[in-house]
């Protein structure tokens, strides 16, 4: 196999390191051409659909014949002037880390974002860090709790774009931050600021996404982090107790998935009269389909449909100020020993230079 190029190098550099940002992805535009190319990438992976490649594939050939259509209707229902809410996030996301982390590190930093499936991706992201001079690479995948099917598939992605490189970087990767202080603040923080302006619901309900039964009976830690995540958020509102539930959502195929779900839930409190049903979805670092079209709408139609008085769904925590300062605090805590408010910008100024000059007079040419 042959290495990709290496980006320009010059003797006396000053390196820098890097933060990639990785979400899940999206389709480029809200069309069935687009959403077929994105499903094709997202089911054919491994870590999401659990069957052998040869019983998978004349299934997936169905599905990209006949799902990506309704899909699309459902992506340009939530789609946006600026494009898909994920991507418009994500974007927002690396401005604003960039931002937050250069007012505490003085060391050279950049900031990129990546998507598992979609564009940019792992690769591309891991392209424009290494052309900025990063050496040093802290991927941080923006889902709060592990599952293999998220972190683990991006941990994949990101082994394989390594593979092709002949000069790898030092790599660190933040595995979860379900139970840190900062995301379970910057959640409560999000509903009670909601809560201000709205009033409070009768019951509160916790969507998470949904994942095989079969992965929690194999060792998928995901399930219990979700019920971690969601008692320390109920806790730090003062709802640790029967008003507060659990649920899980976005289930595909016949075979059993992580109970109870979310949609028949809401049937069920409509059903029993619920006055009003509000819903987050603790899971998302950003708003996206499942959480604006699956959750928003259909969530809203299950429940009032089935009998509910009124339903509210409470924006996930995307670029907000509390999330944003969890964010920091998350990688300044991974990038211990690489990343100091006491660097020395005049120092290392100095340093690369006689480094420079040190390389030209053994004969380098840049």
């Amino acid at each position: 196999m042959a290495y990709l190029p290496e980006p320009p190098f010059a003797h006396g550099s000053t390196a820098r390191t890097g933060v990639l940002l990785v979400n899940l992805g999206t389709p480029d535009e809200p069309t069935a051409p687009a959403v077929r190319r994105y499903l094709a990438e997202f089911l054919w992976d491994p870590r999401v659909v659990e069957i052998p490649r040869l019983a998978w594939w004349p299934i997936l050939r169905f599905i990209l014949l006949t799902r990506p259509a309704k899909s699309a209707a459902k992506y340009a229902a939530v789609w946006t002037k600026e494009g898909s809410p994920l991507r418009v996030n994500l974007d927002r996301q690396v401005q604003l880390l960039r931002g937050y982390l250069g007012e505490r590190v003085k060391s050279p930093l950049a900031v990129a974002g990546a998507c598992r499936y979609g564009n940019p991706s792992i690769a591309a992201g891991l392209d424009e860090l290494r052309a900025k001079g990063c050496d040093r690479i802290l991927v941080l995948p923006l889902y709060p709790q592990y599952a293999a099917s998220t972190t683990g598939s991006a941990m994949d992605a990101l082994g394989a774009a390594l593979s092709r490189l002949r000069n790898v970087p030092a790599v660190r990767s933040v595995r979860h931050f379900h139970d840190h202080p900062a995301y379970v603040k910057a959640i409560a923080r999000a509903v009670n600021d909601y809560w201000m302006k709205h009033g409070r619901p009768d019951r509160l309900v916790m969507s998470f996404h949904g994942l095989p039964r079969f992965s929690l009976d194999r060792g998928d830690p995901y399930h219990c982090e979700c019920h971690k995540s969601a008692r320390l958020i109920a806790t730090e509102l003062g709802w640790n107790d029967g008003r507060a539930l659990v649920t899980f959502q976005s289930r595909f195929g016949k075979a059993e998935w992580l109970q109870p779900y979310t949609d028949r839930t809401l049937e069920a409190l409509g059903r029993e009269g619920a006055g009003r049903v509000d819903v987050i979805c603790p899971g998302f670092a950003a708003d996206c389909l499942e959480t604006l079209e699956e959750i928003a709408m259909e969530g809203r139609d299950a429940f009032l449909g089935a009998g509910g008085k009124e339903y509210h769904y409470i924006p996930t925590t995307n670029d907000s100020p509390a999330f944003m300062a969890a964010l920091t605090r998350i990688a300044l805590e991974n990038l211990h020993g690489w990343a100091s408010a006491e660097w020395d910008a005049q120092a290392a100024d100095a340093e690369a230079r006689a480094s420079a000059a040190r390389a030209r007079a053994l004969g380098a040419k840049n």
